[in-house]
């Protein structure tokens, strides 16, 4: 990743679309070659000079305070996963980014016993770079059965952006490609150096038509909770309001669950699919039994 590519895009984007009215900055007659806030306009807002916003900008100014990204944020209005980014991006080596990460990320056997007593909605655990590191039966019915795929396969992003299936499964699949590709963007400013990310950007690059633009967005997302809708091939329409938690002792691991409304037709319809997924002889399938 070229860093100071990344961030000029990055402080770029964002200008662009906060309209000078927004942000309050005084009318003035000089024309105006770019939409949003010109450099000085940002630095102005954010209290520095504009030699040094520029600077900045341009990946040159060192290590910047967490003062400077704070009032930088504020100026951009940037929301908290946004300045996260922008503060793994200005944050060289020997500063408070994130280590490279080293080896393969394993799950907890805690994890797997938590994951049983959520036999009855889907369920599953995200890592680095989307990766599906572990998931129940439900999560493989509803979406993919990742655990038949090869474990390098086992990727969120590559099953929406690549699996013609997946498109087929969702009204709104656009919204939930575009923000996963946000994911893989706040994670590429998290580990710079992950060679398996690079590529699985490139392979996304080249196979999925929409890719390029949603990544030239540079919109990065944390995702926390929801709601979701899917439409299974054999119970028809399912809607799900999930909840992302970020593990304890790994923040690269998030236990994503997909809580179902009680009595509700989706209720009835994840019935359905525990017993089309149950082993034979049994109503239900244990989680651990197919993880």
């Amino acid at each position: 990743m070229d860093r100071s590519a990344e961030i000029a895009d990055f402080l770029r984007t964002r200008r662009a679309r906060i309209s000078p009215e927004a942000a309050g900055v005084p009318a003035d007659n000089r024309p105006r070659r770019v939409p949003g806030l010109r450099r000085d306009e940002v630095a102005r807002l954010a209290g520095i000079s504009i030699e040094y916003y520029t600077r900045l900008e341009q990946g040159r100014a060192g290590n910047p305070s967490p003062e400077i990204i704070d009032a930088v944020g504020q100026a951009l209005r940037l929301d908290v996963t946004e300045r996260e980014h922008l503060t793994n991006l200005l944050t060289k080596p020997g500063g408070t980014r994130r280590s490279a990460p080293s080896g393969p990320q394993r799950v907890r056997p805690g994890l797997y016993l938590m994951m049983q007593t959520l036999d009855h909605v889907p369920a599953f655990v995200l890592g680095r770079r989307t990766d599906i590191l572990a998931s129940n039966a439900l999560g493989r019915a509803v979406m993919t059965d990742f655990e038949a795929l090869p474990p390098g396969k086992r990727n969120l992003a590559r099953y929406l952006l690549l699996d013609p299936e997946s498109r087929s499964r969702s009204d709104e699949w656009e919204r939930y490609a575009s923000e996963t590709v946000a994911m893989l963007r706040l994670d590429a400013s998290r580990h710079p150096n992950d060679k398996q990310l690079a590529d699985l950007i490139g392979e996304l690059t080249v196979h999925c038509p929409e890719f390029s633009g949603w990544w030239h967005d540079h919109k990065v997302l944390q995702r926390t909770h929801g709601a979701k809708t899917y439409r299974h091939p054999l119970v028809g329409d399912l809607v799900f309001q999930y909840e992302s938690l970020i593990l304890p002792g790994d923040p690269d691991q998030t236990l994503c669950v997909y809580n179902v409304e009680p009595g509700s037709p989706t209720a009835e319809r994840i019935q359905l699919l525990r017993n089309w997924t149950a082993p034979e002889g049994s109503q239900s399938a244990p989680a651990h039994e197919r993880l």
